[in-house]
């Protein structure tokens, strides 16, 4: 009778255990990524003051409909060097401001929003020195200095070199219904 002497190896030599560890072993280094990161992240889609937000919402409303009974439309455009013209026209008789505020608003990363003052250069022109050059999508607010007003709006800039800002319409009451 022939008999074969196996070679028992111990566990640590053997590749099935180092194989079988492998997956959790992974899953809890990734798990201590993935708390870095979101300690280290900004979200910048999260708003600290929410409740305050939601009770403006009905002032921005008004604002809009105050620029919609003036007919206000404004003409966006980035200039070379920073620089930031823009056209303003309003019905006929209405005064326009010496100076408008102009907010430049990233959608998710609060640290690029910028607000600058546009100065009345002749007649409806204005313009003004952005602090960092646009690129990408940003949310543009436009109002006068006494917040009386507001045009806003969405600009694209590597799609599109102008933005055209309408006051939109006075709009009706929403009606109030029960659940």
């Amino acid at each position: 009778m022939n008999t074969t002497a196996q070679t028992v190896k111990p566990w640590y030599r053997e590749p099935w255990p180092w194989i079988l560890m492998a997956g959790p072993a992974i899953v809890v280094v990734a798990g201590f990524i993935t708390a870095w990161l979101a300690i280290r992240s900004n979200d910048g889609l999260v708003e600290d003051d929410y409740y305050k937000k939601g009770l403006a919402v009905h002032q921005r409303i008004a604002r809009d409909e105050a620029a919609g009974s003036m007919h206000l439309r404004a003409e966006l455009m980035q200039g070379a060097d920073r620089e930031v013209r823009l056209f303003l026209n309003a019905q006929e008789g209405a005064a326009l401001p010496e100076v408008l505020v102009m907010r430049i608003i990233h959608p998710t990363r609060a640290g690029h929003d910028q607000t600058i003052e546009l100065k009345r250069d002749a007649g409806s022109y204005y313009t003004g020195k952005l602090g960092a050059p646009l690129s990408g999508r940003w949310h543009i607010q436009l109002e006068d200095q006494q917040r009386s007003w507001r045009l806003a709006g969405d600009w694209n800039v590597d799609q599109d070199p102008a933005l055209r800002l309408l006051a939109a319409t006075p709009a009706t009451p929403p009606s109030k219904s029960s659940n």
